[in-house]
């Protein structure tokens, strides 16, 4: 870094304060500052020389133009090193004024008004003050500026106290004239973020006379859809048991005839029945009434009791239904009949929708010793990544041929993801079309009711 002086003005008296302040404004001037930061440098220049004048004799303020690089930056340094000014020669206002707390006070007001300011030594014993403020980049002075700064200053005489203050007046009143104007802007912000302020509370205020609605056209939704099924139930329970009585012949024979369309009956029942259980779960999740039973599960004894059940369901003999059994202790903490009806439905719909292959159901190892994963594959017609998330809304349904040769509710997948959330855990599908999917349960090894999401 190197330093090119500029100028030194001694400061033994008042006077010299100005003549100090005035070339401070000078020498910023012609370094390119603006008006307002010329301002500042005078200032801040001006209450640390009063105070070295005041204290001390044999004061001096050396300005210089500090170079680092393609930093540049106007240095002033007020040093004053001689014995202290005897109290009967105080400056005016200066008595009642420890002389720390009049140096803090100029270096406070430096601080602010300057880039960077630094003191060193105490007041009693000597003052060093420098103070730096850095050049634009488009205000570079290089060397041949500097020499015609030098120039410059010496055509450009001190002005005496009385034009000093002239030209103080002069500042402050431009001061005040741009503190009006930026008073005047500040009040019509504040009138605009006020007409903001109110739209913003009437839009909250319609937001929440909508969300009111929406919350109760929910609850409109449960509360129909629950007394719904436990209407359709009784009847569907009747049709049901008839239908089997036909099948079973307990009033007689049946024609060929007679028993299709009695078997097409039941065939009927039972797909309705299965849509208002579905319509029944979704309900109580959604109006906060099912009860979870959480108890140890064993994993063995799940799958077998799956394996048994969903054995019969597979009508393809080139589909093979497969059980991984885990090790032996393998267990977990949680809603039974709830893990079961996730895992019912995953193999059904993998059942459905895989016509050749294998379907394997297994405990994967998740990676953290806190949670279990229970995952389906199957090598059916796969789901296309713009499907992934479709098939996780309710009622909703994939395209493909084979899906109209099957009976299907579209609320199977929504109520796993939710009894999922229910039982603190989620679930995810891995699939690629045309070569099967991967329905993933990712649960807590220990059901933890705080931990829970609600639905």
């Amino acid at each position: 870094m190197s330093q090119v002086r500029i100028l030194q003005v001694g400061i033994d008296s008042e006077p010299d304060v100005v003549a100090v302040r005035q070339r401070a404004r000078q020498i910023s001037g012609l370094l390119g500052f603006g008006a307002q930061d010329q301002v500042r440098i005078a200032t801040a220049v001006s209450e640390v020389a009063r105070c070295a004048s005041a204290r001390l004799a044999r004061g001096r303020a050396v300005f210089a133009l500090d170079t680092n690089g393609t930093l540049q930056q106007l240095s002033v340094t007020i040093r004053a090193d001689g014995e202290p000014v005897p109290a009967a020669e105080l400056a005016p206002g200066i008595e009642g004024e420890t002389a720390q707390s009049q140096l803090d006070n100029a270096v406070a007001t430096a601080h602010r008004l300057m880039d960077e300011c630094s003191v060193q030594g105490a007041p009693e014993h000597g003052l060093h003050v420098l103070m730096l403020k850095t050049l634009a980049p488009r205000q570079h002075v290089d060397r041949v500026r500097l020499l015609q700064l030098g120039g410059e200053l010496a055509a450009s005489p001190v002005q005496n106290t009385v034009a000093e203050m002239q030209q103080q007046n002069r500042e402050l009143a431009n001061a005040l004239a741009e503190l009006r104007d930026r008073q005047e802007d500040l009040i019509s912000l504040t009138h605009e973020l006020e007409d903001t302020n109110r739209g913003v509370v009437a839009l909250y205020a319609e937001i929440e006379e909508k969300a009111e609605r929406l919350r109760n056209a929910d609850e409109m939704k449960s509360r129909f859809l629950s007394n719904t099924s436990h209407e359709l139930r009784t009847p569907l329970s009747s049709i049901r048991a008839l239908s089997k009585l036909l099948l079973d012949r307990m009033d007689g024979e049946l024609t060929v005839e007679q028993e299709r369309q009695v078997q097409f009956i039941a065939t009927a029942a039972n797909d309705l029945s299965e849509l208002v259980n579905d319509l029944l779960d979704l309900a109580k999740i959604e109006a906060g009434k099912v009860e979870l039973t959480v108890a140890p599960i064993d994993v063995t004894n799940l799958f077998s009791a799956l394996k048994g059940m969903l054995r019969p369901l597979s009508h393809h003999d080139a589909v093979e239904l497969l059980f991984v059994m885990p090790s032996a202790g393998a267990s977990l903490l949680s809603d039974e009949g709830k893990v079961a009806q996730i895992l019912r439905n995953f193999i059904s719909n993998a059942l459905k929708f895989t016509e050749r292959g294998q379907i394997c159901v297994e405990l994967r190892d998740s990676g953290s010793p806190d949670h279990v994963t229970f995952a389906v594959s199957d090598t059916g017609i796969g789901i296309s990544p713009d499907n992934l998330q479709l098939i996780f809304e309710e009622f909703s349904q994939i395209e493909h041929p084979l899906q109209r040769q099957v009976k299907g509710t579209g609320l199977g997948l929504p109520l796993c993801r939710k009894l999922a959330t229910l039982l603190g855990g989620q679930v995810d599908v891995e699939s690629t079309s045309g070569k099967g999917s991967t329905f993933l349960l990712h649960l807590p090894r220990v059901f933890d009711e705080h931990a829970a999401t609600e639905v």
